[in-house]
């Protein structure tokens, strides 16, 4: 198991950038990650995954606007998050899981979580 912490989150306004870092507190090179976001009064939703081997998917909300990456030297997974929208308000996840196979779209597939990040994109 590792403990995951996520940083990198903050208020920007439409069109702007930032991007979510998720330092791990060990090596994450078995592990499949991914990123979640949760905005007030929804579910949780998936946002991108990245497998063991760089494999990457994303939901259709963020395809062509947000990049998922891993270091895995670094024990650091990176969301780099272009052309925010206010839709795009939600406190960001990140979540992993030893030996995952492939990427996995729903959060009960994971089982180590950060604490989140909130971001906050105005109009």
């Amino acid at each position: 198991q590792v403990q995951l912490v996520e940083s990198g989150g903050g208020l920007v306004q439409a069109g702007e950038s930032l991007r979510l870092s998720c330092v791990a507190s060990g090596r994450i090179s078995s592990y499949g990650m991914g990123w979640f976001r949760q905005a007030p009064g929804k579910e949780r939703e998936f946002v991108s995954g990245i497998s063991r081997i760089g494999n990457n998917f994303y939901a259709d909300s963020v395809k062509g606007r947000f990049t998922i990456s891993r270091d895995n030297a670094k024990n650091t997974m990176y969301l780099q998050m272009n052309t925010l929208k206010p839709e795009d308000t939600a406190v960001y996840y990140c979540a992993a899981r030893w030996l995952l196979v492939g990427i996995k779209t729903s959060p009960l597939e994971y089982d180590q979580w950060g604490q989140g990040t909130q971001v906050t994109v105005s109009s």
